[in-house]
């Protein structure tokens, strides 16, 4: 059963240390000594949490909670007790002054009403030691003061576990899957990567009992116990089993029947929802991708394009993938440590004029579907299981080439962005102006676009023509950005980090890296999975990808299944390199 303590607003944050007791003026306000304008009362917390330090340098999360009155900006100010030097922030203007450090909203994280949070990191280098900050301001006021100028670090007891923070990757561990990490360690140079936190993937209904080779749900949230510690903990579980999942791509089709609603609700999505909601897996912070490849191919698929398909036809009239998807949200959205993050597919799908607005209006009626509000979606995850590039650094979307623009190449296509990051970003402000909250975060799945080694650009391409300064430069090497399977040449990309750049909330590896996308021939199998041609590498393509060959490795397997040969080349391919 789910737990029964009240939710706060969907972004709302958990206070970590006690509130601070403080005095205002008569009328309830403070002025400003600078400046002829009005202040809230306030109050804060604040939560510091040194992530990685690796003895020359760190990277630090912090969190800040307004416990006091509603404030439409803010300034967070602490003082070094060392050498520290920030090199780098990200969600906060951060700017330092010898040991005095000012971090400033950045706009759309500025407003943040009572008991609201706001996150943001920093990179830093230092010698000698590295301790914590003891005091903060915000807004020139001392936070984690009890009133008697005592701190308390202890938790606020009013303020149950479970309670949904702004960002649960921020200031938390992520579980590690052991099943995926064992046949990565088992691999010649897999040690290096084997513990790094991947998705733990629910594709049919019997796998939250488990299966032969891999534990269930309720297993994997008692490993997380034993891997949490003292420590926040971070699961991460894609939900993945649509009726009629995927109708654009046989390979990763499902067990379910296009008219099979009933069974993903009853068989699927509740045994789901019972499992996360058990008190026992209170104090865990559960991530959900919500549903790969569904809701774009809505907009991008069906009706006269000429990337419709008959299957994606008959999920738009029947109205199943909406109805799923906010049944999903709405069950597991009402369980208090469950985040919700719909798939929002990547920007070589939906990055173009046509499909970015009409995308964003297809996930809101969703959030709005079965029961489902736009409160029960924390965010979107995007490049789910795919390849695009995180940052293409050798050409933008303003440049201009023999008269032409960027736009206009082959690769670009008149796409609004060149690469996922810009899409992630760009798209979020898409999602808000839309309806869904101010405060949603981004996820990205880095774990196979790092597109690394000896083929990897150095720098732009000739300015011979606008598709040669392009293609010279781009690291993205697929012959089409519409090829998404087993693709040739791919390497692992960022690892997964907290809160990397404004708006997004991590990068994470979703997909677990040497897991195939589908087989290169037909397998027959007993999870619902057929053959794509688009895993054939002989394939010649069709108007998805530009009838383009597919670019995917030989010899692969069925979807999800382990794919040495796959595993090796992104091992070879990393970017940034093992």
């Amino acid at each position: 059963m789910s737990r029964t303590v009240p939710k706060r607003s969907p972004r709302a944050r958990t206070a970590l240390l006690a509130a601070c007791a403080l005095i205002a003026t008569a009328a309830g306000t403070a002025m400003a000594a600078e400046a002829d304008v009005q202040a809230a009362a306030p109050g804060c917390s604040v939560d510091y949490a040194v992530q990685n330090d690796w003895g020359s340098g760190f990277t630090t999360a912090v969190t800040v909670t307004n416990t006091g009155d509603a404030v439409s900006s803010w300034d967070l100010k602490w003082s070094f007790g060392g050498s520290q030097q920030i090199s780098q922030g990200w969600n906060a203007e951060v700017s330092q002054s010898g040991a005095d450090v000012t971090a400033s909203d950045v706009g759309y994280n500025g407003t943040l009403g009572t008991g609201d949070s706001a996150s943001f990191g920093f990179n830093a280098s230092y010698s000698g030691s590295n301790a914590v900050p003891e005091t903060f301001t915000l807004n020139g006021v001392a936070c984690n003061d009890d009133g008697g100028g005592d701190p308390d670090p202890d938790p606020d007891p009013t303020d149950p576990p479970g309670d949904k923070v702004d960002n649960p990757y921020a200031g938390a561990k992520v579980y590690v899957n052991p099943d995926w990490s064992e046949k990565a360690a088992a691999e010649p140079g897999g040690t290096a990567i084997a513990d790094q936190p991947t998705g733990v993937w629910m594709d049919r209904i019997a796998a939250i009992e488990g299966t032969a080779d891999a534990r269930g749900l309720r297993a994997h949230l008692d490993t997380a116990l034993e891997q949490q510690g003292d420590d926040e903990m971070v699961v991460q579980v894609v939900i993945y089993n649509l009726p009629g999942r995927d109708c654009s791509a046989l390979a990763s089709n499902g067990e379910l029947g296009p008219e099979e609603i009933d069974r993903y609700k009853n068989e699927y999505i509740d045994p789901i929802a019972e499992i996360l909601g058990d008190e026992k897996y209170a104090g865990l912070r559960i991530v959900t991708t919500v549903e790969i490849d569904s809701l774009p191919n809505l907009v991008t698929n069906t009706g006269s394009r000429p990337t419709a398909t008959p299957e994606c036809d008959v999920m738009l009239a029947n109205g199943n993938y909406v109805k799923g998807v906010g049944y999903a949200l709405g069950k597991l959205g009402a369980i208090d440590n469950v985040y919700n993050y719909v798939d929002a597919g990547h920007h070589g799908w939906i990055g173009w004029d046509d499909n970015l607005a009409a995308s964003a209006d297809v996930f809101y009626e969703a959030a709005n579907a079965e029961g489902a509000t736009p409160a029960d979606v924390h965010g979107f995850i995007t490049n789910t299981a795919n390849f695009s590039a995180l940052k293409e650094e050798n050409f933008s979307i303003t440049d201009t080439v023999g008269g032409k623009s960027v736009r206009e190449s082959a690769w670009v296509d008149w796409n609004r962005s060149v690469d996922e990051l810009s899409f992630a970003q760009s798209f979020r402000q898409r999602l808000v102006s839309t309806g869904f909250d101010s405060g949603i975060g981004m996820l990205i799945d880095t774990s196979r676009n790092g597109w690394g080694g000896p083929e990897r650009p150095t720098g732009p391409g000739a300015m011979t023509d606008v598709d040669t300064y392009v293609d010279g430069g781009r690291y993205d090497r697929r012959i089409h950005v519409g090829n998404w399977c087993n693709q040739s040449g791919a390497g692992l990309g960022e690892r997964p980090q907290t809160a990397p750049e404004s708006g997004i909330d991590a990068y994470v590896w979703m997909k677990p890296p040497g897991e195939s996308d589908g087989s290169s021939e037909e397998i027959p199998n007993d999870e619902g999975k057929g053959f794509d041609r688009m895993c054939d590498p002989t394939y010649e393509g069709n108007p998805r990808n530009g009838n383009s060959m597919s670019g995917a490795l030989p010899d692969a397997p069925v979807s999800g299944h382990w794919f040495s040969a796959q595993f090796q080349e992104l091992l070879r391919n990393a970017h940034p390199a093992l």
